[in-house]
C-alpha cells in the first residue's frame, strides 16, 4: 500500500516501514542464493540465441556471477487461472498452439489451477486427448498450505509466468517475465501499468497464435531482459524484513 494513503487514515509516519514485497523465502534462500541459481538457469532457457547475455554480460557477471553451462530444466511457461476460474480457455488455445514444440519436448506448460477439483478435472477432461506426454502438468493441492508448497517449488523451474495482474505481478521479482493476461479490475489496471513501466512484462497477445508471437520475443532475448528488469528493478526481501522487524520488537 502507498504509505500516503496510510497517512491519511492517520497512521504516524514514524509507524510506517518499508519492508518490500514478501515473495516466498523458499524462492529466495540466505543472502539470495537459492533465487541467484535459479535465474542463472532460467535465462539460459530465456535467451537461446545469446543476444541479451551478449549485450549485457558485465550486468549478468555482476549480478549473478558465471551462468551454468547448461539449464537444469526444460523451457516452462506456468499459467495461474484466478481464483474464479477466469480466463480458463487461454491456457487451451494456447496449448494448441504450442502443441508441436511440446510434443517435442521443447517446451513444458504447467497449469495453476489453486485447490478447485472442478478446475483440474476442466482441464484434464480438455486436455486428455493431446496426447502431450506429461509435458502438460496440472499444478493444484488439497489445501491451500499443499498448494503454495507446490506452487512455489514448480516457480524454481519457471521461465514465464503467464497471468492477470493480479498480486502475482510481484512474482516479477523472483527474475520472472511475465505475459500479462486481460485485466480484471481496477487494481490489475494499476499492476499492469507498474510492470510496463518496470519493464518486467508484456502484454498477451491472441493465444490461438502463442507458437509466434511467444518465440519471437524468445528469439530476440526479450523476455530474458523483461526477467532481470525484475529482477534487479523490484524489491523483493519482504519476508526477511518483516522477520526482522518483529524480532527487534520482541
Amino acid at each position: 500500500m502507498d504509505p500516503n494513503r496510510l497517512k491519511l487514515y492517520g497512521v504516524k509516519p514514524e509507524n510506517i516501514i518499508l519492508t518490500g514485497y514478501p515473495l516466498p523465502k523458499e524462492n529466495i534462500g540466505e543472502n539470495s542464493k537459492i533465487l541467484k541459481e535459479d535465474m542463472a538457469h532460467r535465462l539460459l532457457n530465456l535467451d537461446p540465441n545469446k543476444k541479451y547475455r551478449k549485450m549485457y554480460a558485465p550486468l549478468i557477471k555482476g549480478t549473478l556471477g558465471k551462468l551454468p553451462e547448461k539449464p537444469n530444466h526444460p523451457l516452462t511457461i506456468m499459467f495461474s487461472i484466478g481464483g474464479a476460474g477466469a480466463q480458463k480457455e487461454i491456457p487451451l488455445y494456447a496449448i494448441e498452439s504450442l502443441r508441436q514444440k511440446i510434443k517435442d519436448r521443447k517446451l513444458r506448460f504447467i497449469i495453476s489451477v489453486g485447490v478447485r477439483g472442478e478446475l483440474r478435472k476442466y482441464f484434464a477432461d480438455n486436455l486428455k486427448g493431446l496426447k502431450l506426454d506429461g509435458w502438460v502438468h496440472i499444478l493444484s493441492g488439497a489445501t491451500m498450505d499443499e498448494y503454495f508448497k507446490n506452487f512455489n517449488e514448480a516457480l524454481r523451474e519457471t521461465d514465464i509466468l503467464w497471468t492477470k495482474p493480479s498480486e502475482l505481478s510481484f512474482y516479477a521479482g523472483l527474475g520472472l517475465p511475465i505475459i500479462i493476461a486481460p485485466i480484471i479490475g481496477s487494481q490489475e489496471d494499476f499492476n499492469q501499468r507498474w510492470l510496463f513501466h518496470i519493464g518486467a512484462a508484456v502484454a498477451q497477445e491472441n493465444p490461438k497464435y502463442a507458437d509466434q508471437w511467444l518465440y519471437d520475443y524468445l528469439n530476440a532475448g526479450d523476455f530474458a531482459e523483461m526477467a532481470m528488469q525484475g529482477f534487479v528493478e523490484i524489491e523483493k526481501m519482504g519476508a526477511y524484513n518483516i522477520e526482522n522487524i518483529i524480532q527487534k520488537q520482541k
